[in-house]
């Protein structure tokens, strides 16, 4: 997706670690214009698919695939990852490993929004070392839903996750994959 391309290009910084800050305008300021073709694009990349349900984690993908869902017409859930009062019945519940906050979360889903009658599409901003989306699907499979595919905004190809997740076979979307990262620069795979 070249507008996503483009904005990181110019308004990206890379860090040092491997981390690239989109905080400007998609995960902390949200320009709402380009995650509505964001989600234009989503939509037309699983078009075939009979999605029921738009499944994210907390906190950064939310945003975004509440746009996704609304092209797709369906609900969004999000994977909590603290407890709180306002939570009751039974819960999904797997381990996910944060690459940006170094620290390893219980995550958890109410077992009344996500059943074996869904079809589900599961939305990230990033995909690095791929321990959220694994989490995730770890989720759908315990509840016996569908596992129609996740999209990815930004890939860091040069990690593992996406070659991982798509070595289980399932149908992995993302809107721009970068190459290769240093501390000044990156590149994007064609």
């Amino acid at each position: 997706m070249q507008l996503l391309k483009n904005r990181i290009l110019k308004d990206g910084i890379v860090k040092p670690g491997n981390v690239l800050k989109v905080d400007s305008f998609l995960n902390h300021q949200m320009d709402i214009a380009l995650i509505n073709e964001i989600g234009k694009e989503f939509k037309a990349r699983f078009a075939d698919c009979p999605i029921t349900k738009i499944l994210t984690i907390e906190a950064s993908g939310i945003g975004i695939a509440c746009i996704v869902a609304q092209y797709f017409g369906v609900p969004v859930v999000f994977a909590k990852k603290a407890q709180s009062i306002n939570l009751d019945g039974e819960m999904y519940t797997t381990k996910v490993e944060s690459f940006t906050h170094k620290k390893v979360y219980d995550v958890i889903l109410s077992k009344k929004f996500l059943g074996p009658e869904d079809h589900v599409l599961l939305i990230d901003d990033f995909l690095a070392n791929g321990c959220a989306l694994l989490g995730l699907i770890d989720i759908v499979k315990k509840s016996g839903a569908t596992l129609e595919g996740a999209g990815i905004v930004i890939e860091k190809g040069f990690q593992c996750g996406g070659q991982q997740i798509r070595n289980m076979g399932i149908r992995l979307e993302s809107l721009a994959i970068i190459e290769s990262m240093t501390d000044t620069s990156l590149t994007f795979r064609e």
